[in-house]
């Protein structure tokens, strides 16, 4: 199976350093990345029908990935998701984050790994990204030098992430790519069938910080196991629609890659099915997008547009001592895998 890598300088961030944008391309999938955010651009696959669409959300200039506040495509850090209040107590010392979400910490801090411009280097199959966070970035201990390598064959992309601390830090590094398999124009995902390997999710407060508590999804609407077409299920919750982290494993399995998640769209045929050795995965469904991004094409992006299945530890770990550890310490490497395959049905 050959893989073709191409690059092209494609505008400058702020601090006028390039972007550029990477082309991966198998017979099967065809995949654009740019070095802002390590981001995912674009996603293209076949339907049954040989068509190729583009399945991720985005947009079409750099502009808009500057200015974006929804991580469309992004590479997450140094935590993905929320911190309760943006505070820590690590080795005796507390933290105070960036507060971006209400009165939490999210996806990083105010600026995360999603506005750095990555280095990147080819690699066989694909193309390795690399981002060294300093002491202090964002409120966060410890320099962390993060390295993220895009590889694709045939119809699988492969994300492996690792890192290295000088410092004991926290660390949850994921990918935030919205996904609509009918095409990211499609108005909504009602149309989908999902499945998640997760006997158990956790229940959040209004803030959407877990409680704490590990429910088992047996006999709720969080009962993802089977197939489930997305547009009931979503009547069926309370709330906005998920935005709930799905326990893949408990908190003291060994690492291994296992199934994260499945998803069908039936009108075209198109399958994207979901692997990780992470044990956590946050299933949100574009609950607060509101029609007022406009993004790839001239596209509205509305609620429900979209998915994403953000492969992680579980959420808000480092306050919550029962949740997989979330700690990254001097010596260590933070090593994770997710594989994204794309067939058809």
């Amino acid at each position: 199976m050959v893989t073709v890598v191409t690059q092209q300088p494609w505008g400058k961030a702020l601090g006028q350093e390039t972007v550029h944008m990477w082309r991966v391309e198998s017979a099967q999938v065809k995949v654009e990345i740019l070095t802002l955010g390590a981001t995912l651009k674009s996603v293209l696959c076949r339907g049954r029908d040989q068509q190729w669409a583009d399945v991720v959300l985005g947009y079409s200039d750099l502009q808009g990935y500057l200015s974006d506040k929804r991580y469309f495509g992004a590479v997450i850090g140094r935590v993905a998701n929320r911190i309760t209040k943006g505070r820590f107590v690590l080795d005796g010392k507390e933290y105070q984050l960036d507060i971006n979400n209400g009165p939490n910490a999210l996806h990083g801090g105010l600026v995360g790994f999603n506005k750095a411009v990555w280095k990147a280097l080819p690699v066989e199959g694909g193309v390795q990204l690399s981002h060294t966070s300093p002491d202090g970035d964002q409120g966060y201990p410890g320099e962390v030098q993060v390295t993220l390598t895009y590889l694709l064959r045939g119809e699988t992309l492969t994300a492996e992430y690792q890192a290295k601390t000088t410092k004991n830090t926290p660390i949850n590094l994921t990918n935030h790519s919205y996904f609509n398999l009918a095409g990211q124009n499609a108005d909504n995902v009602y149309d989908h069938e999902v499945s998640i390997s997760a006997e158990c999710y956790l229940p959040v407060d209004n803030n959407s910080i877990p409680t704490g508590e590990v429910r088992a999804v047996e006999g709720t609407p969080f009962d993802l196991r089977g197939p489930v077409l997305l547009g009931p299920r979503l009547k069926r919750l309370p709330g906005p629609g998920f935005d709930h982290n799905f326990c893949l494993c408990s908190y003291d399995e060994p690492w291994a890659e296992r199934p994260a998640a499945r998803v069908c769209h039936p009108a075209s045929g198109r399958v994207l099915e979901v692997f990780t050795s992470q044990p956590g995965l946050q299933f949100y469904t574009a609950n607060y997008l509101d029609g007022s991004i406009i993004g790839k094409d001239g596209v509205t992006y509305g609620k429900h547009c979209s998915f994403c299945l953000e492969t992680q530890n579980w959420p808000d770990a480092i306050n919550q001592t029962s949740f997989p550890n979330c700690l990254l310490r001097p010596g260590e490497l933070y090593h994770h895998v997710t594989r994204y395959t794309f067939t058809t049905c």
